[in-house]
């Protein structure tokens, strides 16, 4: 982005490809976060926390 725009918000000249390209990454982070949580948390009891070893 230019500052040419000036005081606008620049979220609203993005392109639409620009938008969906975050869109589509953001979802894929997230996608990520959940399979790593599901991985650590896959063999604990249901509303049980993590078992520390000590």
């Amino acid at each position: 982005m230019t500052k040419r725009i000036g005081n606008k918000d620049e979220a609203q000249h993005r392109s639409k490809a620009e938008k969906a390209r975050t869109r589509r990454f953001n979802i894929a982070m997230e996608a990520e976060k959940r399979a790593l949580a599901r991985a650590k948390y896959r063999n604990e009891v249901k509303g049980r926390g993590a078992i520390q070893a000590a």
